[in-house]
């Protein structure tokens, strides 16, 4: 937004010296949002005139606008050298660091939910195994399916909960550190915990499940033979 001012001037140091004051635009981001946004003063002196800011039409065809924008530039400027950057690179040369941190995350964090899932289901197979004719005489007397799996789940439900206890706080911890690396930042909000514990027990429901419920089928008669 710009807001007119009238009879107000600044001094420069070069040119005249004083330049009048025509408006004041509203803070705006020229670097990273590492940084606090810096003073900024806006002239428009030709003989300084080194850089163009162009906007090419979405669609366009890149070569062939880059190819015409250099013909009228060495037409305007014979001697000098051109050269252009497009703006979204730049943008994203500022946050290079957290896009490949971001990356390691993905990476680890997938090899880190691989191996419990494994360890999980293997814990699983060996409760399933080691109660089996508990099981068996369970369903003798009447448990169904549902009693079974959810007797089976239940030990690592509740590891899982104890887990969230734990990581949670050094998550949040963790996060904030890392935050105060940007002048402007969001805030941690409780629900990204809620989705991420939810999320973990599902994953940890879903691997001890498969063999709750593979053990919750057996044929009784098979696990009580040998008794």
């Amino acid at each position: 937004m710009k807001l007119p001012l009238v009879n107000i001037s600044i001094w420069i140091g070069w040119n005249s010296g004083h330049v009048e004051i025509v408006g004041v635009v509203a803070d705006f981001n020229t670097g990273s949002l590492h940084e606090i946004i810096k003073p900024a003063l806006i002239t428009s002196n030709p003989r300084d005139y080194e850089q163009a800011g162009i906007k090419i039409e979405a669609g366009s065809n890149i070569p062939q606008t880059i190819a015409a924008i250099e013909t009228a530039w060495k037409t305007a400027y014979p001697e000098g050298v051109f050269t252009y950057k497009f703006l979204d690179e730049q943008i994203d040369a500022f946050y290079k660091a957290e896009e490949r941190l971001f990356h390691l995350f993905e990476i680890f964090s997938g090899l880190a939910m691989f191996i419990s899932c494994l360890g999980l289901w293997g814990l699983a197979t060996f409760a399933a195994q080691s109660r089996t004719k508990e099981i068996g005489i369970r369903k003798v007397l009447g448990a169904s399916i549902n009693n079974i799996v959810t007797l089976i789940s239940r030990d690592f439900v509740i590891l899982v909960i104890v887990a969230l206890f734990i990581a949670t706080p050094m998550a949040w911890y963790g996060m904030n550190q890392w935050l105060q690396n940007y002048a402007y930042r969001t805030e941690i909000t409780w629900w990204i915990f809620g989705i991420a514990g939810t999320t973990a027990l599902a994953i940890a429901l879903l691997t001890v499940s498969t063999q709750a419920i593979k053990a919750a089928m057996n044929n009784p008669v098979e696990s009580l033979r040998s008794e």
